[in-house]
């Protein structure tokens, strides 16, 4: 069974689907995709613990602190390699970001390859289903330019100018 609620966020309305203990899936103010995950239509239940848990993480972010992830119970769906992009995307540091081809340099190994593309390591950032708390928004291209963020680059740069001030 899923559940969902919703956040309202400087960015948007943000949409919460989590199972009874786990967060699955963060959506930004842009998706409209429905709800309906399969055969399963989630429950909306603003008060499950692991929601009221990622409002408060979020309350937290968007006032400035630096919330830690590792408080929250994430499952994210995908393929083995894009949970290791995953999981390197919540190492970056709040208030920094790194390249598409430094992120591409350190799963390399992780994945047994001497080498890795950039796009492949962007194919998999582009499908984190943990948006904002899962940071894919602090990986930008090699020359420093804000490229490839779901909820737009007007929101990837809200994003890291709001972590940048609270640095």
């Amino acid at each position: 069974m899923f559940y969902y609620a919703f956040y309202k966020s400087p960015i948007g309305k943000l949409t919460l689907i989590s199972t009874e203990t786990a967060l699955t899936e963060l959506r930004l103010a842009n998706n409209n995709a429905p709800l309906a995950l399969g055969e399963d239509v989630p429950l909306y239940k603003p008060d499950l613990p692991i929601l009221a848990q990622c409002h408060a993480w979020l309350d937290a972010y968007f006032s400035g602190k630096k919330p830690d992830i590792s408080n929250l119970s994430l499952s994210p769906k995908g393929s083995d390699f894009q949970r290791k992009v995953w999981l390197l995307l919540t190492e970056i540091p709040y208030g920094e970001t790194v390249s598409y081809k430094d992120m591409a340099q350190k799963i390399a190994p992780l994945v047994g390859k001497a080498k890795m593309s950039a796009q492949a390591v962007g194919g998999a950032v582009g499908k984190n289903p943990i948006a904002l708390i899962i940071p894919c928004h602090r990986v930008i291209g090699q020359n420093g330019k804000l490229v490839g963020y779901g909820g737009g680059l007007d929101v990837k740069q809200m994003l890291l100018a709001l972590e940048q001030k609270n640095k």
